[in-house]
């Protein structure tokens, strides 16, 4: 401390939480999904020497062969453990199984987008070189969807700020070459560098728009839906038409406005609404390269005898223990001292503690899932309408566990059933009161709502009120606006949207 310029030194009483290291990777291990577990045990595998995977199956191969006569016998090779273990593991002279081989790493094939397929089209056309730098400045703003990602302008000013950048260092190489014929040549090439025009940039647009897919490069839905229809022959149609003069009507579904100011009836509306649904408001989805996403279920659930059994789907781990021929090493407390004693004691205690930590995880997991299959057993035998509230603290407090804990169980966790594959988090929701006094989880009232909605009839939608009547009904308490709120979150329409004249 420093009072009024001096030095003091003074005794200070606090408490501190350290967290140890060792459970720091025990965290991590809970959060790891079953891939990412795979990829962490192969890289222990690597680095500690103490660990080494089981092979039950070439063990007993090994059992079963008849043992060779003592004459027949090779005397086996001596190995220094102690050159081993200082020389960083390796096994030293080459032999020919550790011989190095030939190996092809796979190349990963890049796959073709909207983008290459716009490419490939602009190069048919016979175009300047201008031009095609033109659309190829257009092209590279094209979104994912199809759309243009930025107004015409920016587009226009982006390459014009290119070429501005071009012409400046035509002109500083001139200078520098003092007047030669060179420096006159590059000056002419600067010259002949022009802006683009809004002109030349609205041409070259009205082509890139007849490519295919039809609707691509439109500047809004409006112009997509429009695109579409011309190169469908729907130019002259009451559907175009519709398009044309009412389209904030027309996505609003106010057939009725549309049908008056039109003169015709609402049906009539109806029908053009219907086939203008058929069109694509994301044409260049077709050509984005498909994500695809593999799940491999952390944990299997099975109905054996009428039972649910719970399993760990964990044969693709390695399985690990602790190596005999390092074992023995370890047990010579004489043969090392010092630093090699410190390192031993360390990697051993480091491989113990990596198997405890994985069976330690392993019954985690199997006693949060086994909570989880008791409080949702009606939902394993009647679906996801009868699933019930459950918490994270729930299952914290049975299994004597904190919540974080559970968390990390069920992160990006997913389980097998015979109902199908689903994240663990799929079972946590919250629930509303019934009439009979049980509850019912937020995700059955939402599937209640979805089938209500889906059997309708399409010239009378169930408006809000008219579903919390009816959920009530069936013995669940809702207010209208939660109603609303799942309504939205399912991406179903208001009534009045989903009205058919």
């Amino acid at each position: 401390m420093s009072f009024n310029g001096r030095m003091y030194q003074s005794q200070q009483l606090k408490q501190e939480m350290k967290i140890n290291p060792r459970l720091y990777q025990a965290m991590e291990l809970l959060y790891m999904p079953l891939l990412g577990l795979q990829q962490h045990l192969k890289q222990e595998l690597a680095e500690n020497p103490f660990l080494e995977m089981t092979e039950a199956d070439a063990e007993q191969e090994v059992e079963l062969k008849p043992e060779p006569a003592k004459e027949e016998k090779v005397p086996k090779e001596e190995i220094d453990w102690e050159e081993i273990l200082l020389d960083g593991f390796d096994a030293g002279g080459r032999r020919p199984q550790y011989e190095e081989r030939e190996f092809f790493q796979p190349t990963v094939v890049e796959a073709r987008d909207l983008r290459d397929h716009l490419d490939d089209q602009l190069r048919l056309l016979d175009l300047s070189e201008r031009q095609m730098r033109l659309g190829e400045e257009i092209i590279g703003n094209i979104e994912d969807d199809g759309m243009l990602s930025c107004g015409l302008d920016q587009v226009v000013k982006g390459i014009n700020g290119w070429l501005a950048e071009i012409r400046d260092v035509a002109v500083d190489r001139a200078d520098d070459l003092e007047g030669d014929a060179r420096a006159r040549q590059l000056v002419d090439v600067a010259d002949t560098l022009k802006a683009y025009t809004m002109e030349e940039a609205e041409q070259m647009l009205a082509r890139i728009q007849l490519f295919d897919p039809p609707g691509v490069a439109a500047r809004d839905l409006r112009e997509c839906i429009l695109l579409q229809m011309r190169q469908h022959d729907l130019g002259g149609s009451l559907a175009h038409q519709i398009v044309l003069e009412h389209f904030d009507d027309l996505i609003n579904h106010r057939w009725s406005d549309i049908a008056k100011s039109m003169g015709i009836g609402p049906r009539q509306v109806q029908d053009a609404a219907d086939e203008i649904s058929r069109l694509d408001p994301k044409p260049g989805r077709k050509y984005a390269p498909p994500q695809e996403q593999y799940i491999i279920p952390d944990l299997i659930v099975d109905k054996i005898a009428g039972e649910y059994q719970v399993f760990v789907n964990d044969t693709s781990l390695p399985r690990l223990r602790l190596s005999r021929a390092y074992r023995e090493v370890a047990r010579d407390k004489n043969k090392f001292k010092g630093e090699n004693k410190e390192f031993i004691s360390s990697k051993l205690n480091s491989a113990n503690w990596m198997i405890q930590a994985i069976e330690q995880r392993r019954q985690t997991m199997l006693k949060v899932m086994n909570f989880i299959v008791n409080r949702q057993r009606e939902f394993f035998e009647k679906g996801v309408q009868h699933l019930k509230p459950l918490t994270l603290r729930e299952v914290a407090e049975h299994i004597d566990m904190h919540e974080s804990t559970v968390s990390r169980v069920t992160n990006e966790k997913f389980c097998q059933t015979p109902r199908g594959v689903y994240s663990l988090k799929f079972f946590f929701s919250s629930g509303l009161s019934t009439t009979s006094g049980e509850d019912i989880s937020a995700r059955g009232v939402k599937d209640k709502i979805q089938t209500l909605v889906g059997g309708e009839e399409s010239k009378r939608p169930l408006t809000d009120q008219a579903i919390v009547n009816l959920l009530k009904s069936d013995g669940v308490k809702i207010a209208r606006r939660t109603v609303a709120k799942y309504r939205d979150q399912l991406g179903i329409l208001p009534a009045r949207m989903r009205k058919r004249v």
